[in-house]
């Protein structure tokens, strides 16, 4: 695979080598710097919480004057190099500038989610033990009484004083020197599992990996970011706010995906480039497919139709005829503007990533952790590989797979500039992250092909282990239900059948829409226990189920009256322990085959046997197919806890088959029972996915 760019995306940094920086990198507030020279006057932050909604735009020059101001008043205030500044607020203007300020100032950004409970908030900030803590007006009041010897300022003009862009000192103070390795900030995981730890990322972390991360994607100064998601979360911090200010971008800071509030930012925004999560994709679609059934069965076979050539002609030809013959649709959904959209903390369906591309729009998917800063692989839009989540950046990084299976499936460890420093105080765990020759254990299982494609499978931890021995992905089972939109959440996980030989049962954990309710007139306090619901999840789980391997059918659906926890990037929390009040529903699989046939293979997917380390190729699973009928009401399940993985941040898992893998950590291979022998090593031309799960059909 011939490289994205023709050169490094970092180059014109040469122009200001031993100017404004003398390292290899420029520490955070150089890079901001730097670009403040190079645009001065461009547009550098957006909101609209101007008078009656109206736009603020703070240029590049004017952004740079608020962070060097409440640097310079920071110190003069008692911040030292290396104190902690904690921040905590929807996104906005303000939160950057004190992101920024605190790392001028020398000392340590701990971005803290402001959704969490007050409780949480406290016990975080007694780990981080900040100096300084700039809130919002939601949790000014809380913290403002219960200080824990805490400085307490504020991200609102509503608390004039106290207020940052209102915190100016005419006294002007030297501010430290601060080198590339030293702590910008302390990330807190936001995981679905497990205790959060604080993740100490330098300046050479988040800034090498702003730039290495355009290896795979080209933005430019006149592009328009939109940081809708969460701005604390790794994700959104590196891609909607350190990429953009890299190169002088603008960003558009959203607080709310309330549709009409949604709608009026992006199309007043003049949005480019939009970061989301599958949940918010998924429901962008479904919007835009309600308004095109709306018109008429007529007005749908036509949109279908063009859909279906302008894919087409953009699969062959690389032009977005969409953007002409589907204009409208796009102006409906005020997307006439938009260019890439990158999906980050979860898998997208396949069929919703060709719905955009017939659109005219492109899909961008990545992949990392929050302790990878967090980007370390992108999947370019000019080379898009639809199974993948994403291309390396080699050879600014180095990826591989260890502790192969029989089919080169394995752990995910990666090595590179971007990886972090290592827990905030709490070196035995960070000791168990890292492999004796310094790769970082992502704890996801995949495999990569030739051209450094990764592909994933499932989290190590979360693996369930059958009564035949299979290894089976909940991940993988849970994304085959995203077209399904009368299933809000669901949560895939074993329950013990055979206490014995602890082999697991799969159940399914369904909390229903609520636009299932109301056609089926069900209350929602009325619908865990309700016979017509179970009925129409069970018939979306049958659906599933035959597209299934016969061992990693669900056998048991459970439907949730209440929603299941999530973090928010809008990820399901797995440590769940769920105790309905009325009985499991079992759903006996009733196979049509008379055995798990043999997985299929194909030329481009051959696995060679396995190996410490390799870039193997993955061989295709069995067609599937069941029924689910079902039975007499069983006993309650035991809850199959998870262990808490390493955590994950930006762009998660793409839907790869039901495979056997490592059982948890990175164990040898689970027994294979009708599995073909592979054989020896064999080139492949390229890396093709197997055979896909997702169901196209929408419900």
């Amino acid at each position: 695979m011939k490289p994205i760019r023709s050169e490094v995306s970092w180059k014109f940094l040469d122009d200001f080598r031993g100017k404004a920086f003398n390292a290899e990198w420029p520490t955070m507030p150089q890079m901001f710097h730097i670009t403040q020279m190079r645009f001065p006057d461009r547009p550098c932050f957006v909101d609209f919480e101007g008078t009656g909604g109206s736009k603020n735009t703070v240029s590049y020059t004017q952004a740079w004057k608020n962070i060097s101001q409440l640097a310079n008043w920071m110190a003069v205030n008692g911040v030292k190099k290396g104190d902690r500044v904690a921040v905590s607020g929807k996104n906005s203007p303000e939160w950057a500038t004190v992101y920024f300020a605190a790392m001028y100032a020398g000392a340590v950004a701990v971005p803290i989610d402001c959704a969490l409970h007050d409780s949480e908030v406290d016990n975080l900030l007694k780990t981080a033990k900040p100096v300084m803590f700039f809130v919002d007006d939601d949790k000014f009041e809380y913290f403002s009484k219960n200080k824990q010897g805490i400085k307490i300022y504020s991200l609102s003009s509503s608390n004039e004083k106290l207020y940052a862009y209102n915190l100016k000192s005419d006294k002007q103070v030297a501010l430290p020197a601060v080198d590339i390795k030293d702590t910008a900030a302390i990330l807190f995981t936001s995981g679905t599992t497990g205790t959060p730890k604080g993740v100490m990322l330098s300046h050479e972390n988040l800034v090498c990996d702003a730039f290495i991360a355009q290896m795979n994607l080209y933005i430019y100064e006149t592009d328009v970011f939109y940081a809708l998601l969460p701005i604390h979360h790794a994700y959104t911090m590196q891609a909607a706010l350190i990429c953009p200010l890299s190169c002088g971008a603008s960003i558009v800071f959203g607080k709310s995906m309330a549709v009409t509030r949604l709608m009026k930012e992006l199309k007043e925004g003049g949005i480019t480039v939009m970061l989301g999560v599958p949940l918010l994709y998924n429901k962008l679609y479904y919007g835009i497919l309600k308004g095109v059934e709306a018109k008429g069965a007529a007005t749908k076979t036509i949109v279908n139709m063009l859909m279906g050539l302008c894919y087409g002609v953009k699969k062959v030809t690389r032009k977005n005829l969409g953007r002409v013959l589907l204009k409208s649709i796009l102006e409906a959904a005020n997307l006439t503007t938009l260019r890439v959209a990158i999906c980050g903390g979860g898998p997208l369906a396949s069929s919703v990533f060709k719905a955009y591309n017939a659109l005219g729009i492109d899909f961008i998917q990545g992949y990392g952790l929050t302790e990878t800063s967090p980007i370390i692989a992108l999947n370019p839009k000019e080379h898009f590989k639809i199974e993948s989540v994403g291309m390396d950046f080699k050879p600014y990084e180095e990826i591989k797979i260890i502790d192969q299976n029989e089919e080169g499936i394995g752990e995910i460890v990666v090595k590179g500039p971007m990886v972090m420093q290592g827990y905030y105080n709490m070196p035995e765990e960070t000791k168990k992250v890292f492999t004796e020759d310094g790769f970082f254990k992502t704890g996801d299982l995949g495999w990569m092909d030739d051209e450094h494609y990764i592909m994933l499978s499932g989290r190590a931890k979360n693996i369930i282990v059958t009564d035949g021995g299979k290894n089976v992905y909940p991940e993988e089972i849970e994304d085959s239900f995203q077209l399904y939109y009368d299933v809000e959440q669901i949560m895939v996980r074993g329950y013990i059948t055979d206490v014995e030989h602890k082999s697991e049962g799969i159940e399914a954990l369904i909390y229903p829409a609520d636009d299932l309710l109301a056609r089926i007139g069900v209350k929602r306090e009325n619908s865990e226990n309700n016979e017509k619901v179970y009925e129409e999840i069970k018939a979306i789980v049958d659906k599933v189920n035959k597209t299934l391997q016969p061992y990693a059918r669900i056998s048991k659906i459970i439907v949730l009256e209440k929603a299941l926890e999530m973090t928010t990037t809008r990820k399901i929390k797995r440590n769940v322990n769920v105790a309905p009040k009325g009985e499991e529903k079992m759903a006996e699989t009733k196979t049509t085959a008379k055995k798990a046939a043999p997985a299929k293979k194909t030329t481009a997917t051959k696995k060679p046997a396995a190996k410490k380390e390799t870039t193997a190729k993955k061989a295709a699973p069995a067609k599937k197919a069941t029924t689910a009928k079902k039975a007499a009401p069983a006993k309650k399940a035991t809850t199959a806890k998870k262990a808490a993985p390493a955590k994950k941040a930006t762009t998660a898992k793409k839907a790869a088959p039901a495979k056997k893998a490592t059982a948890a950590k990175k164990a040898a291979p689970a027994k294979k029972a009708t599995a073909e022998k592979k054989p020896a090593a064999k080139k492949a031309p390229a890396a093709k996915k197997p055979a896909a799960k997702k169901t196209p059909a929408k419900k």
